[in-house]
């Protein structure tokens, strides 16, 4: 019998974004074919569903993971795709810090942070997709605590949480000539400021890093 982690999935159209770091002061363009992104992040009680464990602080079956690492995030993109009768996308490094993507695999993974800044943006070209408190959970209206997906309006394509609540992993290195094996992170937290919490803004830590604001949002390939 198939089995599912309820992970309801939106169709993301092809589309061209051009993406910023402010420290490099460089900026890039990438043209995106289809894809489909996770409606929310991933819950606590889905990520429990699919590896048998909750790593999170906070507890909630609707809360979003949290103190999960980049390796943890593509350790359970495989996990779910295993778990779902789908074909593993990675297949993790010697080292435990990186991994190769099977372009070829129809099962789950990361979003590159293009893909993940053009979901985000939704066709608009501002800092954000709304005002920020009828979209986001951060500093100013978390009450220092991680909230339940989905709450909170979602963008024109139907992506709830893009912004705020918890910081997303991504697939890509995030300046490997200077920061080594670091991933990128994107959307900002429910204990940042405001300025942290816009489509553009991007951080970065290494790969095993865990905190009670970083969790995952997983796509597929929407031809597979």
């Amino acid at each position: 019998m198939d089995k599912s982690a309820g992970i309801e999935m939106i169709a993301v159209p092809a589309g061209t974004v051009t993406l910023s770091d402010r420290r490099t002061r460089c900026r890039w363009t990438v043209d995106l074919s289809p894809y489909r992104l996770a409606a929310v992040p991933v819950t606590q009680s889905q990520y429990e569903q699919v590896t048998g464990e909750r790593p999170s602080t906070a507890r909630g079956e609707r809360l979003p993971v949290e103190c999960v690492s980049w390796v943890d995030a593509v350790r359970f993109c495989n996990a779910l795709s295993r778990y779902e009768g789908l074909s593993p996308v990675y297949r993790l490094g010697g080292t435990g810090e990186g991994a190769d993507w099977d372009v070829h695999a129809d099962g789950y993974r990361l979003p590159t942070e293009a893909e993940w800044e053009h979901a985000c943006r939704a066709g608009t070209a501002g800092p954000r997709y709304g005002p920020l408190d009828e979209i986001a959970w951060y500093r100013g209206n978390a009450q220092d605590r991680v909230h339940d997906v989905g709450g909170k309006r979602p963008n024109a394509w139907g992506l709830h949480d893009m912004l705020g609540d918890v910081w997303e992993w991504c697939w890509d290195l995030y300046d490997p000539e200077v920061y080594g094996a670091y991933r990128v992170l994107r959307g900002g937290g429910w204990s940042d400021e405001h300025w942290s919490c816009r489509a553009s803004v991007r951080r970065r830590s290494h790969p095993t890093f865990r905190i009670d604001d970083v969790g995952l949002r997983v796509a597929r390939s929407s031809t597979r």
